[in-house]
Formats: C-alpha cells, structure tokens, sequence
C-alpha cells in the first residue's frame, strides 16, 4: 500500500514578508521577491545581465520626460501577495518619489525584465502576474536571441499584442516616445 506525501507550502503576504526581514529570518537584501505569496531567490546577476540594464536606464532616463521616473530594480507592489523587483520599471513621476509607498499597478507605465537564465520564468511566472496586475505595457529584454519582446494590452493572464524587435529596430512606447532597439540590447 502506497502512501502520498503532501507537500505543504506555505505563501505569505507582504506585510509578513516584511515582518521576517524585520526580525532577521529573511535577508531580503540578498535577493528575493515575493511572487504569489511565495518567497523567489532572484537569479545572481551576470555581467550581460547588468550591462543591459545600464545601457537600458541611461537611454530612458535620457528619453522620457520629467513626468516619468525610471527605478531599477525595486520593489513594486501588485497585490498582498505580489512584490516583485522588475529590472525596470517606468513610473508615474511622485514627488516623494514613493516613499508614502511602494508603486501601485496603477502608477506603473512600462516593465522591463531583463532575460538570460530567468527568460522561462518571467515568461511563464511573472508575464502573466503583470497582466492580471494590469500592467500596459511589458517588455522582455531576451539575451540570449538579442531579441527585445514587447507585451501589451493586458488580458487575462497574458497580454492580447505581442511584438519582437531585433537590433536596428525602433520601438514606440505606449508613453509616444520611440527608441531604437541598440539603446536597449
């Protein structure tokens, strides 16, 4: 007679995310997200990886207007559940520059992910978290092809626009400005 082992998972929201930091159980100045209430080590970050989003955050910092802010990999706030640290996000401009809070889905413009190791996950984990988040616009930075894939109009769990872009190419932001694929990849 065989006997099933359950696997118990424990999901947590953001507030008790916080409180472990808080009290020294979590380190979540190493590396991790919560996604779905689940605690994700965030992939270490390779040099293509990093360069990219130098390269990425200085042509939009450059590009877009005083309206906007570019962050770089910092918390974002989706649900109780959900608070990712995209590579990228373009927010609306704040003048405390979100410290009342981390951004709403409502604040955020654009989401970029920079993909090498990770192109499966943000594909299959956290494209679909941003479209249910309603999220405009996302893009996946993938390395690996030098490909720039662009999601819009959130549906669902999946965005109803899907776009790639090689080098040489110039991408229109939903925000009306343009930039050419090498000021990303």
């Amino acid at each position: 007679m065989e006997t099933t082992l359950a696997i118990a998972r424990h999901t947590f929201t953001v507030e008790q995310y916080y409180q472990m930091a808080e009290v020294g159980i979590l380190d979540i100045t190493k590396g991790t997200e919560l996604i779905e209430g689940e605690i994700v080590d965030m992939s270490p970050m390779g040099r293509l990886h990093a360069a990219c989003i130098a390269k990425a955050t200085r042509s939009l910092s450059r590009l877009l207007p005083d309206i906007t802010d570019v962050r770089v990999q910092l918390p974002i706030n989706l649900s109780n559940r959900s608070e990712p640290q995209p590579d990228l996000a373009i927010m609306n401009y704040r003048e405390d520059y979100y410290a009342s809070g981390h951004p709403q889905s409502s604040d955020i413009l654009l989401l970029i992910e920079v993909s090498d190791s990770t192109l499966k996950y943000d594909r299959e984990v956290k494209l679909p978290l941003y479209a249910r988040s309603g999220i405009p616009e996302v893009w996946i930075v993938n390395l690996e092809a030098q490909i720039l894939e662009v999601y819009r109009q959130p549906i669902e769990n999946s965005y109803g626009v899907v776009q790639y872009y090689r080098q040489g190419e110039l991408v229109k932001l939903l925000i009306q400005e343009e930039i050419a694929v090498n000021q990303i990849l």
